[in-house]
């Protein structure tokens, strides 16, 4: 059996996404594919996200922010949201999960830690459900 594909999303693929992904791929152990983009996205990887993953020992400071493409959303199995709203692709079949989140962009470490906290809750709910 294949491993299952989980594309995480959000605007500018630099921060929730990227951590999500960092999270996964950490905790999965290569159980899952793990794919992240961004509808808009950003130059780099916000650097509070980073600091804040590389509290937790998982580095993602080489990730580079990706664009969302429709191929990307067809190899996946789970498409995991993070307000992109509209400009997210969808495909019948595909399982689709919004998470809610705020956004860590402009925000400092200490409020960027529940944000990075809550993600892991819900990739471990993911993992869960998907292994």
């Amino acid at each position: 059996m294949s491993r299952p594909a989980v594309l995480f999303v959000c605007v500018h693929n630099a921060g929730r996404s990227q951590m999500a992904a960092g999270y996964l791929q950490h905790l999965a152990g290569g159980r899952i594919e793990v794919l992240s983009a961004g509808s808009q996205p950003a130059d780099r990887v916000n650097p509070v996200a980073v600091a804040a993953m590389a509290e937790e020992g998982i580095d993602i400071a080489a990730e580079q922010p990706k664009v969302l493409t429709s191929a990307a959303v067809q190899e996946a199995d789970v498409v995991v949201t993070m307000g992109c709203g509209d400009e997210c692709p969808f495909f019948p079949g595909k399982r689709y999960e919004d998470w809610v989140l705020d956004d860590p962009a402009g925000q400092g470490i200490d409020a960027v830690r529940p944000i990075r906290d809550e993600i892991r809750r819900r990739v471990e709910t993911l993992i869960a459900s998907l292994v």
